[in-house]
């Protein structure tokens, strides 16, 4: 993937007063008596790489549904600092799903110029965005091709271009790369870290993969089951850019001892509880 210069690591330590959005004391019980968190509370700041580790249905997409507001809390509030004078607002939200949920019958064209068309966005004055979203991702070749054409990793390019097309600071993913085979999530992971290094957003990036969230993240959110809330918090002090050679480190086999255990820990704790 080619993308322009990238400015300073966007994960540089941030003050208290960065804080983009906060859980607070969040709890969602389902119509069905399904208790998916409890009590949850989290600050996400500016410029973080976060993710949500843990087994499934520890209410890791839960969270993040509700974060973005296709969901809401039973009890405790999800809250948006105001961002300081001349900042663009954080409440800006590109969401990618575990599946790419392309419209098969539109283009890759047709499928990145949605969010926008959905604003009253024309395609003739949306075709500058779309083309660059797409040499984000490396498919401007294709924005004529159809999903059907398409292999997976194609597919959850068109996905995160998608998400791209409105410029948002706050990515939100969930589990995109889950589905793909070992090479394309290896690439994937890559590409993504280029891109957010290069526009300094924030992700949070929901996971049950120990080895994807310390290889990706600068912070990783450990959480436990029935009901989900956070368990521990582990900081990955590793230095970015992180490229191959970083998976092979001692350092990174550390981190992933670490938070397997740390992962361990709190599945055994959730089911004493």
């Amino acid at each position: 993937m080619t993308t322009a210069a990238a400015p300073a690591r966007a994960s540089e330590p941030t003050a208290d007063s960065d804080v983009i959005v906060s859980l607070n004391n969040v709890s969602k019980v389902f119509s069905n008596g399904t208790e998916a968190l409890s009590s949850m509370s989290l600050d996400v700041r500016r410029g973080e790489f976060v993710s949500l580790l843990g087994p499934s249905g520890c209410g890791k997409s839960t969270a993040l549904r509700i974060i973005a507001g296709l969901g809401d809390t039973t009890s405790g509030s999800v809250d948006w600092p105001a961002p300081t004078s001349g900042q663009k607002t954080d409440h800006e939200i590109g969401f990618v799903f575990q599946e790419p949920t392309l419209m098969p019958w539109a283009t890759v064209f047709g499928n990145v110029w949605l969010p926008l068309r959905l604003k009253g966005v024309s395609k003739s004055a949306a075709r500058d965005d779309v083309m660059e979203a797409l040499r984000l991702v490396s498919l401007e070749k294709f924005a004529g091709s159809y999903p059907r054409e398409l292999s997976g990793g194609m597919k959850m390019r068109v996905s995160i271009a998608r998400a791209l097309i409105t410029k948002p600071r706050l990515l939100l993913m969930d589990e995109p790369f889950a589905a793909l085979d070992e090479i394309n999530r290896f690439k994937l992971n890559n590409d993504l870290l280029h891109l957010w290094e290069t526009f300094g957003w924030t992700v949070i990036f929901v996971t049950h993969s120990v080895f994807e969230s310390v290889y990706l993240s600068s912070r990783i959110v450990v959480m436990a089951a029935r009901p989900g809330r956070v368990f521990d918090e582990l900081s990955i002090e590793a230095p970015y850019p992180r490229e191959e050679e970083f998976r092979t480190s001692s350092a990174y086999a550390d981190y992933c001892r670490k938070t397997s255990t740390t992962l361990h820990e709190a599945m055994e704790g959730s089911e004493h509880t």
